[in-house]
């Protein structure tokens, strides 16, 4: 007797979003090049000089006071200078709410698991739970400055997935770099690329069927 054909498509129990471009609005505002200026410093110039303290507060191998002395004695800032700094650099990592997007997403929990997996920075979790309330919103949230690594590295999708209690092949995941989604792809989640609300939100509806 022949058994029959399975189907094709993986019954989706997850959805897992970014943060930066996805659920905040994040254009630049020019901070850094603001400061270049003001330091006398070359375009990239303050990148290059910082660039393993912006990994260290990104894979949390630095602390946030440690990360603020570093920019403090390489930069050459004066207490004043360095809070102004960490100020502009806050207001333009935490951008603005994609309210529609959030308002959405924190419905799905009625339908689904939801989880977030951001590549973050040490402090972010504190500040945005108090400006956005990620922690409210959604089950799971992976902070790479909490886990030690960072997208598009496949052990952290493996690990929303393990966090959520589900198997890769049923969960989607939503990211405004292409790199992050191959990312996710590469361990079976169905892997989505950010453009504007209304395109990821079809997307992912398609793949939740009615609900």
């Amino acid at each position: 007797m022949r058994r029959p054909l399975r189907t094709l498509r993986q019954v989706i129990k997850a959805v897992v979003l970014d943060i930066g471009g996805v659920l905040e609005w994040t254009p630049s505002t020019g901070h850094v090049e603001q400061w270049e200026a003001a330091l006398g410093l070359e375009p990239d110039g303050l990148h290059r000089t910082m660039d393993d303290v912006w990994q260290g507060g990104r894979l949390g191998t630095l602390t946030e006071a440690q990360v603020e002395a570093a920019f403090a004695e390489r930069l050459g800032l004066s207490p004043a200078d360095l809070d102004a700094f960490m100020t502009g650099f806050w207001d333009e990592y935490l951008g603005s709410p994609n309210t529609e997007l959030i308002e959405w997403f924190g419905g799905l929990r009625r339908r689904c698991r939801t989880g977030i997996v951001s590549n973050s920075f040490v402090g972010a979790r504190e500040r945005e739970q108090e400006r956005y309330g990620f922690e409210d919103l959604t089950e799971v949230i992976v902070y790479s400055h909490e886990v030690g690594m960072a997208k598009p590295d496949p052990a952290i999708y493996a690990l929303v997935c393990r966090r959520l209690e589900v198997a890769p092949e049923e969960a989607v995941f939503l990211d405004d770099r292409q790199a992050a989604v191959e990312g996710a792809e590469s361990i079976g989640m169905t892997g989505i690329l950010f453009r504007d609300n209304g395109q990821a939100i079809a997307a992912i509806e398609a793949l939740l069927g009615p609900g």
